[in-house]
Order: C-alpha cells, then sequence, then structure tokens
C-alpha cells in the first residue's frame, strides 16, 4: 500500500527527490540560459526586485478590463454626466427633445408624461386653477387613457368649468415651455380628439396617443446612438431629485413636493447619500486627517 496522501509518480524520501531533481536539472538549465540568468534563485530575486521597485515609481497601471466603461455616473441609476445635453443633440423630433427636457426638468415618470392631456397644463403665470401662481402642470391618475399610460400617484382631481384643479401639481421650467411651444407648433398634429400631449409621429396609427414603450424604446435608441449605453427614463428621475436635493442643501421635504415623492423619509433613504468626490465631503476628511488641501 502507497503512503497516505501521495501520488503516484510523486518522489518519495531522499533518494526518489535527489532522482527527481536530477531528472529536472536539463529543464532547468535551458530556461535559465533562455532567460539570461545562472540559477532559479536569481529569476524569483530578479521577480521579487522589479515588483519592490515598480511599486516606488509607477504612478499609472494599464486599465482593469473589468472595470464598467462609459460616462461617468455619479450613481449607477443616474444619468451619465452630461446626457441632457447629448440626448438632445442626437433626437431628430422636437417631440423627443420636448420627453428629454420634460423628463430632466420635472421629474416626472413616464407614465405621468405620456398620460397628460392638454387640459393639465397650465403654462402661464397666475392660471385658472389658483393653486400656483407660477406656469405649472397637473398629474392627474386617469386608469382610461387609451395608451395605458397612468399616473403612480392618486392625488384626488377634478375638472371645474374647464379648468383641471388638484392632482399632484409640479412646477414648469423655461426649457420645458420653450419644448412645448416648439413641439405644438411644428410637429402636433390639428384636430385630434384624444386631447393627449404625447402622440405618434408616423406610421398607420399617426397622431394617436403614445404609450410608454414607445417613449421608452426612443429614449434606449437615442442613449445608444449618443454613446450613453440603455438610458431609462428613471434615470432622469434619479438624477432630478438628486440635484434638486443637492441645491436645496438637503432639504428632503423641498426634494419631496419637487419630485411627487410619498415621504421625505423615502427621499432621505433612496438620496440621502453624500458624493465621495464632493469638496465640502473632502475638505472635512482633510480637517480630521489634520491635512490641508
Amino acid at each position: 500500500m502507497r503512503e497516505q496522501g501521495a501520488r503516484e509518480g510523486e518522489p518519495r524520501g531522499y533518494d526518489g527527490i535527489r532522482r527527481y531533481l536530477t531528472n529536472l536539472q536539463p529543464t532547468l538549465t535551458a530556461w535559465t540560459t533562455t532567460a539570461d540568468v545562472t540559477s532559479l534563485r536569481e529569476i524569483t530575486v530578479e521577480v521579487d526586485r522589479r515588483r519592490s521597485f515598480l511599486g516606488h515609481v509607477k504612478n499609472a497601471m494599464p486599465a482593469n478590463p473589468l472595470a464598467p466603461r462609459g460616462p461617468h455616473r455619479r450613481h449607477p441609476k443616474m444619468l451619465p454626466d452630461g446626457a441632457r445635453a447629448r440626448l438632445r443633440e442626437t433626437v431628430n423630433a422636437a417631440r423627443d427633445r420636448l420627453v428629454v427636457d420634460w423628463l430632466a426638468d420635472g421629474g416626472l415618470r413616464i407614465g405621468e408624461l405620456c398620460g397628460l392631456h392638454l387640459v393639465d397644463l397650465h403654462l402661464r403665470e397666475n392660471a385658472a386653477c389658483g393653486e400656483c401662481r407660477t406656469p405649472h402642470l397637473h398629474v392627474c391618475h386617469r386608469p382610461g387613457n387609451s395608451n395605458r399610460a397612468e399616473a403612480k400617484t392618486k392625488h384626488p382631481w377634478q375638472v371645474e368649468r374647464g379648468t383641471v384643479t388638484g392632482g399632484l401639481i409640479k412646477r414648469v421650467s423655461p426649457a420645458m415651455m420653450h419644448a412645448y411651444f416648439e413641439y405644438i407648433t411644428t410637429e402636433y398634429p390639428r384636430g385630434t380628439g384624444h386631447g393627449m400631449l404625447l402622440v405618434q409621429l408616423h406610421g398607420a396609427d399617426a397622431g394617436q396617443p403614445w404609450a410608454p414603450v414607445g417613449a421608452r424604446r426612443m429614449l434606449g435608441r437615442a442613449g445608444k446612438r449618443a454613446g450613453l449605453g440603455l438610458v431609462k427614463p428613471h434615470a432622469f428621475r434619479h438624477t432630478f431629485t438628486s440635484a434638486v436635493l443637492d441645491a436645496a442643501d438637503g432639504n428632503t421635504l423641498i426634494a419631496r413636493d419637487a419630485g411627487g415623492w410619498a415621504s421625505a423619509a423615502m427621499v432621505d433613504d433612496v438620496y440621502g447619500h453624500v458624493d465621495i468626490h464632493d469638496p465640502v465631503f473632502d475638505a472635512a476628511l482633510r480637517t480630521v486627517w489634520g491635512e490641508s488641501k
């Protein structure tokens, strides 16, 4: 019976090890001659020496092939830096530019945007609803929309004398208003009876309400053409809320109302994290470490 742990062909004892090294010597000789060294120990020492020296003089290494590629993102769910401008340059229609601007500045969900009706838009100061002095829109939950677009929030709303009141009220930026008037005056078809904001522009169903899946596909294609990878509508909402939270010095109540979130606690849980590259964060750490920038 052979010794426990030993495998067939392994050297055993002093004589076996000596025979093994004797048989290995021609291979080692050829190897050291090719490598221009005189012994296996010299090879090992030389590798260790180079590795030690490398740590002192090397200030850059080849890129990790497994590292994520593409534009920088503060958070995986947020848009890459500069995405809005690149998307606007890439898309071909005024409707698509409206989608980019309204998602970016309004923090809207894609179902909320595709579910908007023209009567929901109060794009002038001191509108008849009396609920907001500045230009704004009303997000109303309408489960019966023909394009199956539906707001997630279910705030009560109604139409009084042709004016929408209630719902989720969201402020409208100048860029959103500009995109709206460009779209309405150049691409919106006349005589549509459904009264919805976003419509299909081409094909047999041109003029019919545009479904959220169509908007998602448009953004996905535009993102790839712009070199941004797959762009998802909800990334605009994450980016918007994070930007509002930063601009409001961490005030979660402002971020909650601007983004239409259910609670300030939810905003704090999802977005209440610091950017590790923020100058204030960096200065705080350096102060704790006793360093000066």
